[in-house]
C-alpha cells in the first residue's frame, strides 16, 4: 500500500480539470501520445459538447518516481548507499538557481547556457563547456557526444529548455551515461516557475541489469520507485456536487485547482471545505499560467488567504502545455498519504459510484478499504443485504482493464452480474458472503465464537455517503399517450448510470399520464432532457421547475408538494413553508453594488455577512429561497458581473411565508404544466408576464383564445389571441345583400361555437419558453 496514492482533482466549472487529466495520462504514459484527445475522461458526447464535466471518472496511473524528496533522491549503487558527488551536485543547483533568479522565464537555452558558465566559475568550478565525449560500444568507437557542461571531470550538466521533461528525453540522458566513463548526469530544465532537476545515475548494478533486460526495463535511478496513483476526475457545475462528494470520501488527497486568469470562485471554496472537512491533503495548483492574462501572483495570494499554506508550496501550472505537471506528480506523491487499511482483515469496500452494463449487470465503481476482492468470490452488500458474485474485478486505464484482485487501499471496480443499480447502491459497503454469515470451518467451537463476536464488533458498514437529495422537481409527459411505457423504460435506463435523478409515475388531466422526476438544478434537468432526445427520440412537455413545498393543513397534518397542481384549496391550509439555501456569491468588488442591488431587486433574501478574500475579491452570504435562485438567478448574476461574480448554494432550511397558487387558463381551459406557487405580491406581475409571454408563443387559431392567470377563481391578468379571418364572401359577384349576411352570420355562430368548445393547440415551444422565463 506504500506505492499507493489516491486523489482527485476539484475545481470550479472551467478551470482545467479535464485538460490536467489529460496531462496526467500522457506524461505517465497511461495513454500513448497518437491515441491521446482532449477531454479523454469526459466520455459523454455531451460533455465533449458542452466542455464540462458531468460524470466522475477514475482512472489509474503508473508513475516512476523517487522515494525522497527534492532531486537528491538517487544514491550510488556501489557506495553504500551515499549520494553522489553531493557536495558538488548541491553547488550546481545553486548556481542553477541563481541564473533563474536573475533571468527568470522565457529565454533559449543557450541564454542559460552562457549565463550558467559564468556562475560555475564565479563558484570555483571547472567548466568545460560541449567537451566531445566518445561513445564506445564493446570497445569500439561508434560516436561522440557533446553534453552542455562536464563540472570537475565528474558530472555531466544537460540543459533544457522545454515545457516538460519527459521520460523519452530521461532515457535519453541515461543511454548517454550508459556509453561513457560518466556515473552522473544532472538534467536542468529552466522553462518552469521552479527549476527541474534530476540526477540520473549509471552504477553496476544497473548495467548488469541492463544487459539482462531489454531496453525498455532501463531505470533511471537505484531508488525509482513505481507508485500507483488513482485519479478520480470531478465536475465543476454546482448542480453535480454530489458527485465530487462521493469522489473526495474515496481518497486521501484533493488537488485543488485555481485559474490563473481567474482566481478563487464559489465552487473552489465550497469543493475545497468539503475536503478540508475530510481530512484531506490538500495540493494547491495554480493552472493556465501560460494565458496572457494570468494573475499568477493575486491568484496565489488569494490560495494563500483561504487554505492557509505557505506560498512556496503552491504549483504553478499549465495543463495545456505541460508546464508544471511534473511538480505536480511528485507533489502528489510527497505530500498525499498512502492509504489506510488493513490488507489482513475481512474485506470491506466502498462504492462509490456504479453503471449498468448489459452483460455483466452492474459495475461497482470501489475502494477497498479493508482486505481484497478476487474474481468469483462471493460478494455481500451489507447496506442492502444483496447477495452477489465478483464476476470480474479490474482497474481503470481508463478503460476497464481486467485484474486478477483489487487489494487493499485499491480503486477499481467489480462486475456483480446484479440487474438493478438500486440493488448496488452508491454509499454501500461490500464483503464476503461468507463473513456476512459467520460460516467458518472451524472446529474448536471458543475459536468460532469468538471470531464471531469480534466480527459482530468490528466489521460495521463504511459509512458512505449521505442519500441524494433532489432540488428541483419538473414533470415530464409525453406528447402522445401510447408513448408513456416506452418513456418510462427509457427513464429507468438513464437512472441506471445517473444516482442522482430520481422519478415517479403521475397523472394529469390536461396533459395524461407522466412522471414527475428530480434534479439537483436546472442544468440537471437540460442534461436529461437532451440525453432523452438523443438516445430514445423522446420531445416530453415539461412543466415549470418547482422546489419541494412543505403545507401545513388546518388538522396540523404536514404534506410534502411538488408541484402547484398537487396544492390543496386554500380553506384547508394552515401554512405553507419553502425551502432556503445558504447563498454565496464571490465577486469582484467593483461590482459588489451590481449584485447588492440584484439580489434585493430579484429574490426575497437576508442578508448574512460579507468577507474580503482580498482587497479586490469579495464574498457574499445570503439566505434565500431557493425557487428564486435556481432559474434564472445565475445568468442574472453574470450579466450584472460581466462573467465574473460566480455562486454556490447549498439547502439549509424551511421558513413558512404567503404563498399562493397561480393557475393559467388557455381557451378557458386550465393548464397544469403553466402553474405556479409564488409569493402573493408578486402574483400579479407574475401572471402578467405568463399570459404575455403565451400570446407570443401560441400561434393564431381559427377563433379567439383567451389567456388567463387565476388565483383561485380570480383572474388576475388577461391577453386575447385574435382568431384567423377568413373572407366567407369573396366567392359572391353581386346579388341581393341579404346573401352576404347570412354568411358573415353564420360564420360568427361557428366562431362563437369554437370560442366556447374548441381546445387550444399549444406547442411544445411554448412550454420551453415560458420554463425559461
Amino acid at each position: 500500500m506504500n506505492n499507493i496514492r489516491n486523489f482527485c482533482i476539484i475545481a470550479h466549472i472551467d478551470h482545467g480539470k479535464s485538460t490536467l487529466a489529460d496531462r496526467l495520462l500522457e506524461m505517465t504514459g497511461t495513454i500513448e501520445k497518437r491515441k491521446m484527445k482532449d477531454q479523454v475522461l469526459d466520455t459523454m458526447d455531451l460533455e465533449r459538447e458542452r466542455g464540462i464535466t458531468i460524470k466522475l471518472q477514475p482512472a489509474t496511473m503508473i508513475h516512476r518516481s523517487s522515494q525522497t524528496n527534492a532531486d537528491l533522491t538517487q544514491t550510488n549503487a556501489e557506495n553504500k548507499g551515499e549520494f553522489l558527488y553531493k557536495d558538488l551536485t548541491f553547488k550546481i543547483r545553486g548556481a542553477a538557481f541563481e541564473v533563474k533568479k536573475q533571468l527568470g522565464l522565457g529565454h533559449k537555452e543557450n541564454v542559460y547556457q552562457n549565463a550558467l558558465e559564468i556562475e560555475f566559475k564565479k563558484r570555483g568550478l571547472n567548466v568545460e563547456k560541449e567537451k566531445g565525449i566518445v561513445i564506445s560500444y564493446e570497445g569500439n568507437r561508434v560516436g561522440m557526444y557533446r553534453p552542455d557542461f562536464i563540472i570537475d571531470d565528474k558530472v555531466i550538466v544537460e540543459l533544457k529548455a522545454l515545457p516538460f521533461i519527459g521520460k523519452k528525453e530521461e532515457k535519453q540522458m541515461w543511454t548517454y551515461l550508459k556509453g561513457s566513463k560518466y556515473k552522473l548526469l544532472l538534467l536542468i530544465n529552466f522553462s518552469s516557475e521552479d527549476v527541474y532537476f534530476r540526477r540520473i545515475v549509471f552504477d553496476t548494478a544497473r548495467a548488469l541489469k541492463s544487459q539482462r533486460n531489454s531496453a525498455s526495463s532501463q531505470r533511471e535511478s537505484a531508488q525509482v520507485k513505481n507508485y500507483v496513483l488513482n485519479l478520480i476526475d470531478t465536475p465543476g457545475h454546482v448542480d453535480f456536487g454530489y458527485e465530487v462528494s462521493r469522489s473526495l470520501a474515496a481518497v486521501e488527497g484533493a488537488v485543488l485547482l485555481v485559474d490563473a486568469t481567474k482566481g478563487v470562485q464559489a465552487q473552489t471554496l465550497a469543493n475545497l471545505y468539503q475536503a478540508v472537512e475530510l481530512g484531506l491533503e490538500i495540493v494547491p495548483v495554480v493552472n493556465k499560467i501560460d494565458l496572457p492574462n494570468a494573475q499568477v501572483e493575486k491568484t496565489k495570494s488569494e490560495i494563500v488567504s483561504i487554505l492557509g499554506c505557505r506560498p512556496e508550496e503552491i504549483i504553478l501550472a499549465s495543463g495545456k502545455t505541460g508546464e508544471g505537471v511534473n511538480e505536480i506528480l511528485r507533489a502528489i506523491v510527497e505530500r498525499v498519504p498512502a492509504p489506510a487499511g488493513h490488507s489482513e482483515k475481512p474485506l470491506r469496500a466502498l462504492v462509490f459510484d456504479s453503471k449498468y452494463d448489459p452483460y455483466k449487470g452492474v459495475l461497482a465503481y470501489v475502494r477497498v478499504v479493508d482486505g481484497e476482492i478476487k474474481k468469483e468470490d462471493k460478494l455481500f452488500l451489507m447496506v442492502k443485504k444483496v447477495k452477489a458474485e465478483a464476476l470480474e474485478v479490474g482497474r481503470f486505464r481508463p478503460q476497464l482493464e481486467p485484474d486478477d484482485k483489487l487489494e487493499t487501499g485499491q480503486i477499481g471496480y467489480v462486475a456483480t452480474g446484479l440487474r438493478s443499480v438500486e440493488e448496488c447502491r452508491v454509499g454501500d459497503t461490500i464483503t464476503l458472503s461468507v463473513i456476512s454469515n459467520f460460516q467458518f470451518p472451524i472446529s474448536n467451537k471458543s475459536t468460532k465464537d469468538g471470531i464471531e463476536k469480534e466480527l459482530k464488533t468490528n466489521l460495521q458498514p463504511l459509512s458512505g455517503y449521505k442519500e441524494v437529495r433532489p432540488m428541483v422537481y419538473a414533470s415530464f409527459y409525453p406528447q402522445e399517450g401510447e408513448d408513456y411505457n416506452q418513456m418510462r423504460d427509457a427513464l429507468e435506463k438513464l437512472k441506471l448510470n445517473d444516482a442522482a435523478l430520481t422519478f415517479e409515475g403521475e397523472s394529469s388531466l390536461a396533459l395524461g399520464r407522466g412522471f414527475r422526476l428530480g434534479f439537483l438544478g436546472l442544468l440537471h434537468l437540460e442534461i436529461i432532457q437532451e440525453r432523452l432526445k438523443r438516445e430514445f427520440g423522446f420531445r416530453p412537455v415539461i412543466t415549470t421547475p418547482s422546489v419541494v413545498y412543505e403545507v401545513i393543513k388546518t388538522s396540523n397534518k404536514t404534506e410534502k408538494i411538488y408541484s402547484a397542481s398537487e396544492m390543496p384549496d386554500a380553506g384547508v391550509i394552515k401554512e405553507i413553508r419553502e425551502p432556503y439555501a445558504g447563498l454565496e456569491i464571490l465577486t469582484p468588488a467593483q461590482y459588489l453594488g451590481d449584485v447588492m442591488k440584484l439580489v434585493g431587486e430579484t429574490t426575497r433574501s437576508s442578508y448574512l455577512s460579507t468577507e474580503y478574500i482580498d482587497k479586490d475579491r469579495v464574498s457574499l452570504k445570503f439566505n434565500s429561497p431557493l425557487s428564486e435562485i435556481i432559474v434564472n438567478f445565475h445568468d442574472a448574476l453574470k450579466s450584472v458581473s460581466k462573467g465574473f461574480a460566480s455562486m454556490n448554494y447549498e439547502i439549509s432550511d424551511y421558513k413558512p411565508y404567503d404563498l399562493v397558487r397561480l393557475d393559467v387558463y388557455v381557451a378557458e381551459e386550465k393548464v397544469d404544466a403553466f402553474a405556479q406557487i409564488v409569493p402573493r405580491e408578486k402574483a400579479f406581475s407574475e401572471g402578467r408576464k405568463i399570459v404575455k409571454k403565451l400570446k407570443e408563443v401560441i400561434p393564431r387559431q381559427n377563433f379567439m383564445i383567451k389567456l388567463q392567470a387565476a388565483i383561485g377563481g380570480k383572474v388576475i391578468a388577461r391577453e386575447s389571441i385574435s382568431a384567423f379571418r377568413k373572407d366567407v364572401t369573396g366567392h359572391l359577384y353581386g346579388g341581393d345583400i341579404t346573401r352576404k349576411r347570412k354568411l358573415l352570420e353564420k360564420q360568427k355562430k361557428g366562431k362563437k361555437r369554437m370560442t366556447a368548445s374548441g381546445r387550444a393547440h399549444i406547442p411544445q415551444e411554448a412550454f420551453l419558453k415560458v420554463l425559461k422565463n
